[in-house]
């Protein structure tokens, strides 16, 4: 069964830290990809950032120098470390995970975890 779980979301005060965690199922094989992505209420699912599998981090330019992606390839996980939080990074957080299920590649979305910042 192909899983994407999500979990860490939560209430936090603007300027606290969050972190936040993704496992993926072992039934994904190959995975080259895992990240992030969020949408507040009324806008779209935005990039905030991914990582493959050989550390190669991209960052949208919102959370550069705040949040940090890692990766722990051998448990299918990836984390997100979000620092000096802010009122507009209120969104569901939805984990990406790109690899293979069988003979297809495609990606693999979580549930989503909500994250809400107050001011």
């Amino acid at each position: 069964q192909v899983q994407v779980v999500e979990s860490g979301g939560g209430l936090v005060q603007a300027g606290g830290s969050l972190r936040l965690s993704c496992a993926a199922s072992r039934s994904i094989f190959s995975i080259y990809l895992m990240g992030w992505y969020r949408q507040a209420p009324g806008k779209e699912r935005e990039l905030v950032g991914t990582t493959t599998t050989g550390g190669v981090t991209n960052y949208a330019d919102s959370v550069k120098g705040r949040f940090t992606i890692s990766m722990d390839n051998a448990k299918n996980t990836v984390y997100l470390q979000m620092t000096s939080l802010k009122p507009e990074d209120t969104a569901v957080y939805y984990c990406r995970t790109r690899g293979r299920v069988g003979v297809s590649t495609n990606d693999y979305w979580g549930q989503g975890t909500q994250v809400t910042v107050s001011s």
